[in-house]
């Protein structure tokens, strides 16, 4: 009966994890911040520091998290994606997606 227990109990804290996870992944404002994107790309990613760096915000979503994901994967290799391949190293493409999705409701 225990052992049933345990399997109960670690099923539920998975499912625990995987909705904090989720619900993370949802507030793309936030993620912008946490993950840093403002050093380069400014407040809202309608200021980079550098001219050589896009602004985000307004941009297409489905071209946001594209671009994030070819920079992570390594199948975009050009311009200044060896600067961004280190930011993107650790956001998940739940995370990418939900930046997109702020970056392209910002004008």
């Amino acid at each position: 009966m225990s052992k049933i227990k345990n399997i109960i109990c670690g099923v539920g804290l998975s499912m625990v994890a995987l909705s904090a996870n989720v619900a993370n992944a949802a507030d793309g404002e936030a993620l912008y911040t946490a993950k840093m994107c403002q050093t380069c790309h400014g407040a809202e990613g309608k200021a980079p520091i550098m001219a050589m760096y896009p602004k985000l915000n307004g941009q297409n979503k489905e071209y946001l998290a594209a671009q994030m994901k070819d920079i992570k994967s390594g199948a975009r290799s050009n311009g200044m994606s060896m600067a961004m391949k280190a930011m993107v190293a650790n956001v998940s493409d739940a995370e990418i997606d939900a930046i997109a999705e702020y970056l392209s409701k910002v004008k």
